[in-house]
C-alpha cells in the first residue's frame, strides 16, 4: 500500500467519529471523571492513612497471576468467575479476583526472612466475571489488610479496629455501621457438639449461612433433606440472644476456648472505645472454607446494602498455598459498597477543591513575569492556573471563578514595575498589593 493510501485509510472521517461516540465502558466497569476520581482518591487516602497509623506497610502484586493459584485456593469452580485465558506463552492465567492468593505467594517466597508479625496492606484492582448489580461490579478496588505470624486474638481485635477506624475516618459512626462478629472455630465446635459429623460440616456451613436470607424454616428444611440431620440442636445456638446465651450450648472444651476468644475480642474493642460498633452474630459464617477462627462482616445499620467489608482468621491457608506454616488473618473492604453508603448518608468527600492561585496578565508584556511567578508558586507546592491565550482582564477573572480559584494575582504594568501583584481574595473580594518576592518563597 502506498504512503498516500495509508494516510487516507487512517484519516478520521464522519463515519469513524460517529462510531467512536457509540463506544462505552464494558458492563460492570467504570470511568472515573474528575469528581469520581476525587472521591476515589479520598477513600484511598483514608485507607492508607489509617493503615499507616496501625503500622501496616503497603505492598502490591501483579494483576495477572497463574490460574492454578486461584484454583488451588478456591477449587476449579472458581474459573467460571474469573477473567481467565491462555496467554501468548501458552500459560493459563487469570486477572486477580482477590489478593489473598498473591499475598500467600509473596509471603511464602520470603517467609524465613520476614519479621513477624507481618502487617501488610494493599489496594488492588480486582476483577470477577459475574452479573453486575448494585454493590457488585466486574471490577472494584479493595483495601486488603493482613497480619501473618500471630496466633493471639489481640491481632483479630487489631484488624477489626482498623476496619472500623477507616469508616470513622470517612465520617461514619455506630449509628451508620455495625460489625457482626462470629467465629468459625466456635461454630464448628457447636455443630460437632450438636451431632454434626465432621465430614458434613462444610454442607451445614453452607446451609446455615443462608439463615438471614432464607429464614429458619427454609434452613431447617434443607438441614433435614440435604444434610439428613435434626435441625433443632443445630439451630438452637443461633437463636441465643447474645454471646452469654450461646455459652449454655458450649459443652466441649473447643467451644469454650472459641467463646473466650470472641469475648476477649469484644473486651479489647470496648477498651478502644469501639464497642458500640459490635454485635455478636453466630450466623456470620463467611462462605469461604479456609476460615478457622474469628470472622466478621461490616454492614450498614439499615441493612440496605451488601457487606462493606469482611474478614477473619485463616491459619492453615498459607501452608496449603505456599508451604509457609504461619497463622494469618485479614480482611477486604471494597470501594463500591463503601461509596454507595457514603453517598446514601451524605458523607461523600468534598470534591470541588479549586485552585489556590489564578494569575492574570493585564497585557502581553506581563506574560513572562506571570510565568516566572507561576513556576515559583508551583515549586512551593501551590496549585496555579492561568489562561493560555491573551484575553481581557474580565475574561480572565471569569475563568478564575470557573476554576474555583481562591485567590487571583493580577500582574499589570504598574505592579510589575514595582515588583508587586494585586491579590484578590475571591471569597471576600478584598484586594491588597503584595510584593512579588513574598509569594512562593
Amino acid at each position: 500500500m502506498s504512503p498516500e493510501r495509508v494516510v487516507r485509510a487512517h484519516r478520521p472521517d464522519a463515519n469513524v467519529s460517529a462510531t467512536m461516540t457509540r463506544f462505552q465502558a464494558l458492563p460492570g466497569f467504570r470511568d472515573f471523571y474528575p469528581d469520581e476520581m476525587a472521591v476515589r482518591n479520598a477513600i484511598f487516602s483514608a485507607w492508607r492513612d489509617v493503615a499507616r497509623r496501625y503500622g501496616f506497610a503497603e505492598v502490591d502484586g501483579p494483576p495477572l497471576e497463574p490460574l492454578d493459584l486461584f484454583v488451588a485456593k478456591s477449587g476449579p469452580e472458581i474459573v467460571q468467575q474469573l477473567y481467565a485465558f491462555t496467554d501468548k506463552g501458552e500459560r493459563e492465567v487469570a486477572l486477580r479476583a482477590e489478593m489473598t492468593p498473591t499475598l500467600a505467594r509473596m509471603v511464602g517466597a520470603r517467609a524465613g526472612g520476614l519479621r513477624k508479625p507481618v502487617k501488610w496492606f494493599s489496594i488492588p484492582q480486582l476483577f470477577r466475571y459475574e452479573r453486575a448489580q448494585r454493590g457488585r461490579l466486574r471490577e472494584h478496588f479493595q483495601l486488603n489488610c493482613d497480619i501473618v505470624g500471630e496466633r493471639r486474638v489481640g491481632a483479630d481485635a487489631e484488624l477489626l479496629a482498623l476496619a472500623i477506624d477507616v469508616l470513622r475516618a470517612l465520617g461514619l459512626g455506630p449509628d451508620d455501621v455495625v460489625a457482626r462478629v462470629s467465629s468459625r472455630a466456635l461454630l464448628a465446635a457447636l455443630m460437632v457438639d450438636a451431632g454434626v459429623p465432621t465430614d458434613r460440616l462444610p454442607l451445614v456451613y453452607n446451609i446455615v449461612d443462608k439463615l438471614e436470607r432464607d429464614g429458619r424454616d427454609s434452613v431447617a428444611d434443607r438441614l433435614r433433606k440435604e444434610a439428613e440431620l435434626d435441625p433443632g440442636p443445630i439451630l438452637a445456638p443461633f437463636e441465643a440472644p447474645d454471646l452469654d446465651g450461646v455459652r449454655r450450648y458450649a459443652t466441649g472444651d473447643d467451644a469454650e476456648a472459641a467463646l473466650n476468644d470472641v469475648a476477649e475480642l469484644f473486651d479489647r474493642l470496648d477498651a478502644m472505645g469501639l464497642g458500640g460498633f459490635l454485635r455478636f452474630d453466630l450466623s456470620i459464617v463467611r462462605g469461604l472454607a479456609y476460615y478457622t477462627g474469628v470472622v466478621w462482616e461490616l454492614f450498614d445499620r439499615r441493612g440496605e446494602l451488601r457487606a462493606i467489608a469482611g474478614g477473619g482468621r485463616y491459619d492453615r491457608l498459607l501452608g496449603e498455598l505456599a508451604g509457609a506454616d504461619l497463622p494469618a488473618l485479614g480482611f477486604g473492604m471494597g470501594d463500591v459498597v463503601l461509596t454507595e453508603l457514603l453517598r446514601d448518608r451524605g458523607r461523600l468527600p468534598h470534591t470541588d477543591a479549586g485552585v489556590e492561585w489564578f494569575l492574570v496578565a493585564v497585557h502581553a508584556d506581563q506574560v513572562a513575569p506571570l510565568l516566572e511567578l507561576a513556576h515559583r508558586l508551583r515549586d512551593s507546592g501551590a496549585s496555579v492556573e492561568y489562561e493560555f491565550a491573551e484575553g481581557s482582564v474580565g475574561k480572565q477573572f471569569k475563568a478564575a471563578g470557573a476554576r474555583g480559584a481562591r485567590r487571583v494575582a493580577v500582574l499589570g504594568p504598574d505592579e510589575v514595575a514595582a515588583g508587586e501583584v494585586t491579590v484578590r481574595d475571591m471569597a471576600t473580594g478584598e484586594e491588597a498589593r503584595v510584593p512579588m518576592a513574598e509569594l512562593g518563597g
